[in-house]
């Protein structure tokens, strides 16, 4: 490339950039066909220089620096910028290193609840009119209907059940399981009625402890915990594995 003009074959070209005002290096994509001052215009939001205190550097892939990009009125693709080039920004405005990256002295803007509430151009607001989310009754009810339907039969499903009970896990996708209830009740892991189970085999996933509380006694790997609509109790005897046996 002469003369500092570069052969435009593609609308775009991605580029590293860095700025006296941050450590950090970030990669933005830009259309060549933007004038210099357009183009500084945008990285104004990128690195928080006014675009009037703004002076560019070019760099190659590889770091090596390739000329200075001075022409407010030239095209971003008049200048030999590739993909993966660096152009560095020089803040002549005087702010300090990491001053746009110090969160914690801007200033929080907040506003009360009953204010927000009464907006009418705020997030809530669309979302009331549009009867979207938690703010679609009709559908939350149901929800709610639907959730208060579920408890119930698994309140039911569990009252069939007692402790002592021989019983088969039935679990989609899993094989049936065959062992002692030993638990029936809620806990303090998880909402909702729970059937605690001491398998035949070690099956299972605990010793009938979960988060460091007993619910029951059984060896490790024996004991699990499932929901009673999984539970079907009956005269299921112990497998005879043939120990006795001569």
């Amino acid at each position: 490339m002469d003369g500092g003009v570069s052969v435009i074959t593609n609308p775009t070209v991605s580029v590293r950039l860095t700025t006296t005002l941050s450590s950090f290096e970030t990669n933005r994509r830009f259309n060549r066909g933007i004038t210099l001052a357009e183009f500084k215009s945008k990285l104004e939001m990128v690195v928080g220089s006014p675009a009037a205190c703004m002076d560019l550097q070019l760099f190659s892939a590889s770091d090596k620096f390739l000329q200075k990009m001075e022409d407010n009125e030239a095209l971003l693709g008049s200048y030999p910028v590739d993909d993966d080039c660096r152009i560095h920004v020089t803040d002549r405005s005087g702010a300090q290193i990491g001053e746009f990256n110090d969160l914690s002295k801007v200033e929080k803007y907040e506003i009360a609840e009953d204010d927000y509430d009464k907006r009418t151009d705020s997030v809530r607001s669309f979302l009331k009119k549009k009867k979207v989310g938690h703010f679609d009754e009709g559908k939350m009810a149901q929800r709610e209907l639907d959730k208060a339907e579920r408890d119930l039969e698994e309140k039911a499903a569990a009252e069939t059940i007692a402790v002592g009970n021989r019983c088969q896990v039935l679990v989609a996708g899993q094989p049936t399981k065959v062992g002692t209830v030993m638990f029936v009740g809620t806990t303090d892991f998880k909402p909702g009625f729970w059937v605690g189970v001491k398998y035949d085999e070690p099956l299972g996933k605990n010793d009938g402890s979960v988060n460091g509380k007993q619910y029951f006694e059984c060896q490790p790997k024996y004991g699990a915990f499932v929901k009673p609509q999984t539970v079907k109790v009956g005269d299921f005897p112990e497998e005879d594995y043939g120990l006795d046996e001569m």
